[in-house]
């Protein structure tokens, strides 16, 4: 089968490779961009431990091609924050005891990202709703929804401070 050029902007950095026309957006990040952020768990668009934006919008990557994703704007978990300047919703599930194992903590990130970015003020159910497609085994979410709770609450601290 012949390679398709590619060209994706990930955490706006614009990459250009030539793929096999069958690779999943998620090997691409792991293995063409060694992003390993971008966790892979079921395969099957089930578990959310994949999940990155995709022109902003929540996207289980096992699901998606690499050339479904050319010329398009990809986020990882790597987006958000570095050590030393985490991001909000980071600190959070720290703060909060959001994450045990941190399998899937990566996909729940996102999923909150894309929640926060067009509802800065979800209520508890929109929070739910927002990591529906999340599986996690350890936490018992409860622990999650006070972390984005706590980053709401830490970002509008941020936006009143700047």
């Amino acid at each position: 089968m012949a390679k398709q050029n590619v060209t994706v902007t990930v955490n706006g950095t614009r990459y250009q490779r030539d793929v096999e026309p069958r690779l999943l957006l998620s090997d691409f990040i792991r293995h063409e961009l060694c992003l390993t952020g971008t966790h892979v768990g079921c395969e099957h668009g089930v578990c959310g431990s994949c999940t990155v934006l995709l022109e902003g919008v929540a996207t289980q990557s096992c699901l998606c091609l690499a050339v479904q994703a050319d010329g398009l704007s990809v986020e990882t978990v790597e987006s958000l924050g570095k050590v030393g300047a985490l991001h909000a919703l980071q600190q959070a599930f720290w703060e909060k005891h959001g994450l045990q194992c941190g399998f899937c903590t990566p996909g729940m990130l996102m999923s909150v990202a894309e929640l926060l970015r067009a509802n800065p003020l979800p209520d508890r159910d929109a929070i739910v709703e927002a990591i529906g497609g999340n599986l996690c085994r350890c936490t018992g979410y409860q622990n999650i929804v006070e972390a984005v709770q706590h980053a709401v609450e830490l970002l509008r601290t941020q936006k009143e401070a700047a």
